[in-house]
């Protein structure tokens, strides 16, 4: 990670960045399709991991010739949320991320974690990262907007008390890079949990891919 300087935050996405929940996610998001009768294959939902959900339902719908309004768009999410909740009993850390989250918190750096799931889906992958305090968060039941729209990243920019362009977002999908860019933030992806490749990400925005978290460096 080359020329940077040193970051006044770093808000990290949670599911497929920190914890290691993207197969549950779209299987979740497979069999929801299929009990509303839409046909789907994992590898349509695998790119669009990461957007907000009633956008997924609405375009996965939309693929298949099927209009969907915004109620049905909100069942469709709120099922499969509750299939990805089923089948994420007991997610893992993804490589390195309670550690950076440790050595950020020992360093001072200011962090906080903005994912679009809604707040019943977060506290199991929270739980996994085992944190000795409660980080900052904002879900997606705070904004109107979810990702790739960038309100959830400059709502948790002035939480934090920092301008947006001195922050960096730290994603594992597409949508988080174009998040990030649209809210004027440094976008790192991380391949470790990641549903889309290398190329992708860069296509999506990224400034820098990472392996995995242990990679994160943070200029002095």
């Amino acid at each position: 990670m080359p020329d940077l300087t040193r970051p006044a935050a770093i808000v990290f996405d949670l599911d497929g960045t920190l914890v290691d929940t993207v197969g549950a996610r779209i299987a979740g998001w497979s069999a929801a399709a299929a009990e509303a009768g839409i046909p789907a294959t994992e590898a349509q939902i695998k790119p669009m991991i990461g957007m907000d959900g009633r956008r997924l339902a609405t375009e996965l719908a939309a693929a298949a010739g099927i209009d969907l309004d915004y109620d049905r768009a909100e069942e469709l999410d709120r099922r499969a949320g509750e299939l990805f909740d089923e089948r994420n009993r007991r997610p893992r850390p993804l490589p390195g991320a309670t550690a950076v989250l440790e050595r950020l918190d020992a360093d001072g750096v200011t962090w906080a974690i903005a994912t679009s799931s809604r707040p019943q889906q977060v506290r199991t992958s929270l739980e996994a990262l085992a944190l000795s305090h409660e980080p900052p968060l904002v879900d997606g039941h705070a904004v109107e907007h979810a990702k790739p729209a960038p309100d959830l990243l400059l709502l948790s920019a002035r939480q934090l008390g920092v301008e947006a362009s001195r922050a960096w977002y730290v994603g594992d999908s597409t949508w988080d890079m174009r998040a990030a860019v649209a809210a004027g933030m440094r976008p790192v992806a991380v391949l470790a949990g990641a549903a889309v490749g290398a190329e992708e990400l860069r296509q999506g925005g990224a400034s820098d891919v990472l392996d995995t978290l242990d990679d994160l460096v943070v200029p002095d």
